[in-house]
């Protein structure tokens, strides 16, 4: 009986610990993956989506792109010390100039949503990779369709290792 009720003290101490971010990436108090540390790349990755898609030779934002973009405003809003890069793609078809422009034309697009929903536009950087860093390898439409994105990742992390 002493050995639980050591046990249950040692536990709630633990807790407490945790809610006071004493272990930050290993809580076993939150919902949050013990591997992920909160306001990580991970951490927006695995809870919020890192990513949205666009339909051919399009740049405006399809309606299901709110959702996530939303779930994004309101994580840079919980994390107001994470700033953020969003990478416009484009699928291979296209010419180098123009896939530039279409990536760049995305980015602005996911960046301004984020700014009209609070996000300070000194937090955003955007950059095109146009069609030089595929998510997916293929030419066929199941690639393409992944490849015309808009991802934002977390300033210092590279999730395509471009550029």
């Amino acid at each position: 009986m002493r050995v639980l009720r050591y046990g249950l003290v040692g536990l709630a101490a633990f807790l407490a610990g945790c809610a006071r971010q004493a272990y930050p990436g290993f809580c076993l108090c939150s919902m949050v993956h013990p591997y992920i540390t909160p306001g990580s790349e991970r951490d927006l990755v695995a809870n919020v989506g890192d990513r949205v898609f666009f339909a051919f030779n399009k740049s405006m934002l399809p309606d299901a792109a709110g959702a996530t973009l939303g779930r994004q405003a309101a994580w840079l809003e919980k994390y107001p010390r994470v700033d953020v890069l969003i990478a416009g793609n484009a699928d291979e078809r296209g010419t180098e100039t123009y896939n530039l422009a279409l990536g760049e034309h995305r980015a602005d697009a996911a960046r301004d949503f984020l700014v009209a929903a609070g996000v300070p536009a000194a937090r955003i950087k955007t950059a095109s990779y146009g069609k030089d860093c595929p998510v997916v390898a293929g030419n066929d439409g199941v690639a393409y369709q992944q490849n015309r994105n808009a991802i934002t990742s977390v300033v210092g992390y590279n999730p395509q290792n471009c550029r």
